[in-house]
């Protein structure tokens, strides 16, 4: 898809500049999972935040939606550019220090954004990489909390979610590299964003994270006290994925479970990564993987 022939229309409603966080939601043909995602933001957050949407397509009515909501700041294009596109789009939208990317398939859970806070003024510098934890009803990784509230809006018991959600057993992690998370716009600006190549957003996650590792960072930390509920991939499954493991290998070099070992991805929080040692069988491996990508057309 040719991006150039697909205009972006943009709409700034917010004119204020003291918002805590610039909130970046890419939704396509979403509009139940959208909704609640934004009305869990409105009256589960602590502070008072910037609301940016990506509309991809919204012909379910997204778009119509959208724009009656005052207090929503908007990107739209008229077909699905992906996610990579949809979150630089919004870039020229953001009024806050700090960028969070979150899916349109996730409720925050009250004071979900005081912990992210309060974590940013503890670290007390720009070069960090947060994550919410996330708590889902089929467990994705080590990463998660395994907890079935319900699989869809349909199914959700959002009550019984915000009587325990504080109560479920999970420690800080090491390895903030899925949303929701959140970076200073400084350095976003510094990394570019999303990398293009990797749209419409597979394997985009972990190529954030190896240019952050490349730029030197090494505070990734998830929040443990900071949770949503993710109901699962809602948008991601109905699209055409690419082919994005060779890409990441050709880019970078290393595969992205390399990445992962770097990241320490799920084990406890102990501070601020230290350089990773890669053995032989690693190097051998990744060695393999970049003959392959040479011969491999993403």
């Amino acid at each position: 898809m040719n991006i150039a022939q697909t205009p972006i229309r943009k709409v700034k409603n917010s004119t204020k500049n003291d918002f805590v966080f610039s909130i970046l939601i890419p939704s396509w043909n979403n509009l139940p999972y959208l909704q609640l995602c934004v009305e869990s933001i409105r009256k589960n957050s602590f502070y008072r935040h910037q609301i940016i949407v990506h509309v991809n397509e919204g012909t379910d009515g997204s778009l119509e939606w959208i724009k009656q909501q005052p207090d929503i700041d908007y990107s739209h294009s008229s077909k699905n550019i992906g996610v990579c596109y949809a979150l630089n789009s919004c870039r020229s939208l953001m009024s806050s220090p700090y960028a969070l990317f979150i899916n349109d398939d996730m409720y925050v859970c009250p004071d979900w954004d005081k912990h992210l806070k309060e974590e940013i003024d503890q670290i007390g510098h720009p070069f960090f990489y947060l994550s919410s934890t996330a708590i889902e009803p089929v467990f994705s990784s080590n990463c998660a909390i395994q907890k079935d509230y319900g699989s869809s809006i349909e199914t959700f018991q959002e009550e019984k979610l915000l009587r325990e959600f504080a109560s479920l057993p999970m420690n800080d992690w090491q390895g903030s590299t899925w949303p929701p998370s959140i970076v200073h716009v400084d350095v976003w600006d510094l990394i570019g964003g999303y990398s293009l190549e990797f749209s419409p957003g597979m394997y985009s996650d972990p190529d954030f994270s190896m240019k952050l590792w490349k730029l030197g960072v090494r505070f990734f930390k998830g929040v443990s006290k900071s949770r949503v509920y993710h109901f699962g991939s809602k948008s991601i499954k109905r699209v055409k994925h690419n082919r994005g493991y060779y890409k990441f290998v050709s880019k970078w070099g290393v595969t992205s479970s390399t990445l992962s070992l770097y990241l320490r991805r799920g084990d406890l929080f102990t501070g601020a990564l230290a350089e990773p040692q890669a053995g032989w069988n690693l190097r051998f491996k990744n060695t393999l993987r970049r003959i392959v990508a040479l011969f491999y057309n993403p």
